[in-house]
């Protein structure tokens, strides 16, 4: 009983009787239907951020508030959504709290990513042993080890170059899992259906006792790989995976299941891997071999939803920046971050060569999934008060339903935590420990921004003091504030007083929706007064959105920047904030009561501004039958003589009367993970020639 192991992804199902078979389809059924209204935990925690205030971005405005991905379904709030809102706004300790919760889901999410190929893997090869007998534990270890680094290798690939072999292998899967278990079941036990009673579960667990609970943390692994499926939604559509899962999947598993228990009806003693030795024998090496793809296959969906997580954990600046790759162009969502890649891949062989037991594994998988499970369903109450403005009893009822299930099994899991669920709370842990310490840095860092920001005034006086001179050219300076003019631009003008003569402070900031449509991306904004020649430029992007590549920045800045020269004075003469896509016709001028006005320009025009702001540059004196005034076409001649890029480079310290736990995360942790993080330029792909990097120390 303690060797219980139920691995979906895994073709090793070592199940106990046909009282525990029943038992493991009745929770993988309610199970599915509660995953159903899964989103992610990060998506449900951006969805109460956006209603109940609990924002942990900064450089919040009101204005993104009117985006389209913003809009807040519902009716008004009511008493209930109010008091719990109420509630997080005068306690912001459970604020803190909360997003701890969220990061345990998170990271155990993650761990599930190292756990998956390793245990599916090992417990596909394994199954070898019953035919070469002789075969040594190592020689199976070495194996799966070759499999792994194989697995990750095809990773840079992109998931849609590695479907199109993946998804026959998958169909044929299947379908030998149904072939057999249509098999077991006539040949072994026809009646065998009887265990879909809910009464054999019950028995089980009364005959049981306490020993049929703590079994509970192995049953669990039947369940598990579901979720996954939801974590995937940005690699394909809802109604592919709907229709593929009910139609296929779930029948599959279910004839599955009752195959087997049929065989051990009739075999109590083949327990130990069961599922292998209920396969005919004329079959049994071609099952082995789709068993084996199947099971990299399996780890492949983790491993892709792993990349998805830790994609959003960057947007939301709980995790150091890393290089994302976008591997398709025709399918939105698919992603490969490489340093996350060979990061998984090291972490699953060295647990996949430490321990060499899939049990162990299994204990382990099992509390990370009903973690992730629970995190989940204690959000989705929380959305359903606050979001879906549902009444106190429907939230409870469905927190109580599904929470007591899924505490149930966890707490099954923890009395697995001396046999190898350790595994799963210590990487859990040491990534919790990273994201919320870059996240405490970083929050930190946008503190001390905002306290130190320059004056518009102060800049204007020190100008003849410091005998401040324009140099030709556009400056692109970068920051993280949204107002005002950042604490690096003062440094830097007061030891080099010498700018340009265009100057944009460029915001590229998240906000907490799923995507930012491309004509809402960009705020433009006028800093100081008209002649100082200074603006801002705020891009918008949500969690879900990517930077793209090719992306042609400097030619669409100053399209926007001349478009919104052009129409400031026409749209109203306060205006004061511009919005429009890049190369779009929709260009939307904000006045000092965010009023916007949105004017269209013709196709031929937007196609000018866009496209040919080379050919612009090139021959000002065909710029000017434009009509351009002034201002325009010192910006189109400064885009001639170059764009240069302004990135401060910061350090954080720890003041002097810090406790030492403060120092450690500051100096030490915050600081290692700062150093290897991908820099800025190479995030955006900017070349050295046109970078000019100003350094900084702040203190927290």
């Amino acid at each position: 009983m303690e060797n219980l192991h139920i691995a979906l992804p895994s073709p090793e199902n070592d199940l106990l009787n046909t009282e525990q078979k029943h038992h493991v389809l009745l929770m993988l059924y309610q199970k599915i239907v509660a995953e159903n209204s899964s989103c992610g935990t990060f998506a449900l925690y951006s969805l109460l951020c956006r209603h109940a205030g609990l924002s942990i971005l900064p450089n919040q405005q009101a204005a993104d508030e009117k985006l389209s991905e913003y809009v807040t379904e519902g009716s008004a709030d009511t008493w209930r959504s109010s008091a719990l809102k109420s509630f997080f706004e005068k306690h912001p300790r459970f604020r803190k709290g909360l997003l701890i919760f969220v990061l345990l889901g998170t990271c155990m999410a993650i761990a599930d990513g190292v756990l998956t190929p390793a245990i599916s893997v090992l417990s596909a090869v394994s199954g070898v042993k019953l035919k070469i007998t002789e075969l040594h534990e190592n020689h199976i270890v070495i194996i799966s080890c070759v499999i792994l680094v194989g697995l990750f290798s095809l990773q840079h690939y992109g998931t849609h170059k590695v479907a199109f072999m993946f998804a026959p292998i998958v169909t044929v899967w299947l379908l030998c899992l149904t072939g057999i278990g249509v098999y077991n079941i006539f040949w072994w036990n026809s009646h065998i259906f009887h265990a879909l009673s809910p009464i054999y579960m019950l028995k089980f667990l009364k005959s049981t006792g306490v020993e049929g609970w703590i079994s509970l943390g192995g049953v669990v692994l039947a369940i598990t790989g579901v979720e996954t499926m939801f974590a995937n939604l940005g690699h394909f559509s809802p109604l592919s995976i709907r229709i593929a899962f009910t139609f296929l999947v779930y029948p599959s598993l279910l004839l599955t299941y009752m195959g087997e228990a049929a065989f051990l009806s009739k075999h109590h003693e083949d327990i130990e891997r069961s599922f292998y030795k209920a396969i005919p024998e004329t079959v049994f090496w071609p099952v082995f071999i789709v068993a084996t793809f199947a099971a990299m296959i399996g780890s492949q969906a983790v491993i892709s939803a792993t990349f998805s997580i830790i994609s959003q954990c960057c947007a939301l600046n709980c995790f150091p920046h890393v290089r994302i790759i976008h591997t398709s162009s025709k399918i939105y969502g698919q992603i490969y971050i490489p340093e996350v890649n060979w990061m998984l891949m090291c972490l699953s062989l060295a647990v996949t060569i430490g321990l060499r037991d899939t049990s162990m594994m299994g204990h382990a998988y099992g509390l990370a999934v009903t973690t992730v499970m629970f995190v989940t369903t204690c959000l989705m109450a929380m959305v359903m008060i606050i979001v879906w403005k549902q009444n106190t009893f429907t939230a409870v009822a469905f927190l109580l339903v599904f929470g007591s299930m899924e505490l149930l099994y966890i707490s099954a899991c923890i009395f697995k935590v001396p046999e190898g669920a350790w595994i799963a709370l210590t990487v859990s842990s040491i990534f919790m420990a990273v994201m919320y310490i870059w996240n405490y840095g970083t929050m930190k860092k946008h503190q001390f921004d905002v306290e130190n920001k320059v004056s518009m005034n102060r800049i204007v006086s020190l100008g003849p003091s410091l005998g401040m001179v324009r140099v030709p050219g556009i400056g692109l300076v970068y920051t993280n504030l949204v107002t005002g003019v950042p604490a690096v631009f003062g440094h830097f003008v007061t030891n080099l007083p010498a700018f340009h003569q265009v100057l944009v402070f460029v915001c590229i900031k998240y906000v907490q929706v799923p995507y930012v449509c491309e004509k809402e991306r960009i705020l433009i904004s006028r800093v100081g007064p008209k002649e100082c020649g200074m603006f801002r430029c705020i891009l918008r992007y949500g969690y879900k959105d990517l930077q793209q590549e090719n992306y042609n920045f400097e030619n669409r800045l100053v399209s926007g920047l001349v478009q919104f020269v052009e129409t400031e004075e026409q749209t109203a003469s306060k205006a004061t904030d511009f919005c429009g896509e890049f190369g779009n016709s929709d260009i939307e001028a904000f006045d000092s009561s965010v009023h916007t006005t949105t004017i269209s320009y013709p196709e031929e025009d937007r196609a000018r501004c866009s496209c040919d702001i080379q050919v612009m540059t090139s021959d000002i004196g065909r710029v000017e039958s434009f009509l351009l005034k002034d201002e325009s076409l010192q910006i189109l001649k400064a885009k001639e003589s170059g764009v240069t890029y302004v990135l401060g480079h910061s350090y954080a310290k720890s003041k002097k009367p810090s406790s030492i736990f403060k120092k450690f995360a500051i100096d030490v942790v915050y600081a290692f993970l700062s150093k290897n993080s991908t820099e800025p330029n190479i995030l955006m792909k900017v070349s050295p020639t046109s970078l000019l990097e100003v350094g900084m120390i702040y203190y927290v």
